[in-house]
């Protein structure tokens, strides 16, 4: 007895040509859907940017009389930047001059401190630590701005109200930071290396500022922008603290522009308004595009590793 194979029926033309199947149709779909949602995250985050770049290139007259996503009849950023540098016996230096001060200085040192306390709290033993750092998560959870009144009446009791150090001091505080520090030196730092350094006879601080603290740098870099950012944009707390218009930040001093042309019947200040907050956008710019490369080089290593 044989056994013949029987060839396979021939496959019809319309299955060739048959619809794509559900997985593929769902694929297409969903990446439809990522597409839709980036593009209007772009959208949302560009189009401010495009109507402020534009409003600040033309006069009062261009502001109010074209669409607002067009250049006017004159381009006039050269003289909206000379009559801001100058309104107030140039004032808008000076309110850049602080906020570059309550920034800067504010995220450098706040930053070291929430490295350094990040780090001992990953590779430190100390009584109830995990109890204090729940206390610091629990900083995380309350708004800056649900903050602002009982800072200022700690201010009040110590006399730093209208001055300097009543919105510096607060800027020194970020428990955020804190807890993506120690996050960090648990990827980054190996306990392994720790050990290796006490062997050798070298204390925590030593260790933390010979072995640790390079191998932090990434996290350095990432607290460091997410609290010059913050100190940057601050502005409800200056509100709260500050009266003298000598130490205004950019946020508070182009708030008091702002009211003065709509309430008290001087237009000119709402172009230094929208002048001043597209030169108060530069720095920050400015900052993560100089520091995105450590930023995305960490992100790397920590990638390979």
């Amino acid at each position: 007895m044989t056994l013949t194979a029987t060839p396979a029926p021939p496959v019809p033309a319309s299955r060739k040509h048959s619809k794509p199947g559900p997985r593929l149709m769902a694929r297409l779909l969903s990446r439809t859907a990522v597409n839709g949602v980036l593009v209007v995250a772009v959208l949302y985050t560009v189009m401010p940017l495009l109507w402020l770049l534009m409003a600040a290139t033309k006069n009062m007259r261009d502001l109010f009389g074209t669409s607002g996503f067009s250049f006017g009849r004159t381009f006039d950023l050269g003289a909206n930047l000379a009559h801001l540098f100058s309104a107030g016996d140039g004032i808008y230096l000076r309110w850049l001059g602080n906020t570059a001060l309550y920034a800067v200085g504010g995220a450098l040192i706040a930053t070291t401190l929430c490295v350094a306390a990040g780090y001992a709290f990953d590779k430190l033993s100390f009584p109830f630590k995990e109890k204090i750092f729940g206390l610091i998560l629990l900083g995380v959870l309350v708004p800056a701005s649900a903050m602002a009144l009982p800072i200022y009446l700690l201010a009040s009791k110590t006399g730093i109200v209208n001055t300097f150090w009543g919105v510096f001091l607060p800027s020194l505080v970020f428990p955020f930071g804190v807890y993506l520090a120690r996050v960090f030196s648990a990827a980054y730092v190996p306990g392994e290396v720790i050990e290796a350094t006490r062997v050798d006879g070298a204390g925590d601080l030593r260790t933390f500022l010979s072995v640790g603290f390079p191998m932090l740098r990434t996290a350095f870099v990432t607290i460091f922008l997410f609290q010059f950012t913050g100190i940057w944009n601050s502005f409800f707390l200056p509100l709260v603290m500050l009266t003298d218009q000598h130490l205004y930040p950019l946020n508070l001093g182009l708030y008091t522009w702002q009211t003065t042309s709509l309430n008290q019947g001087h237009p000119e200040d709402y172009l230094l308004a929208i002048t001043g907050s597209l030169v108060a956008v530069v720095p920050l710019v400015i900052a993560f595009v100089v520091l995105q490369r450590y930023w995305r080089a960490g992100m790397t290593a920590g990638a390979v590793k």
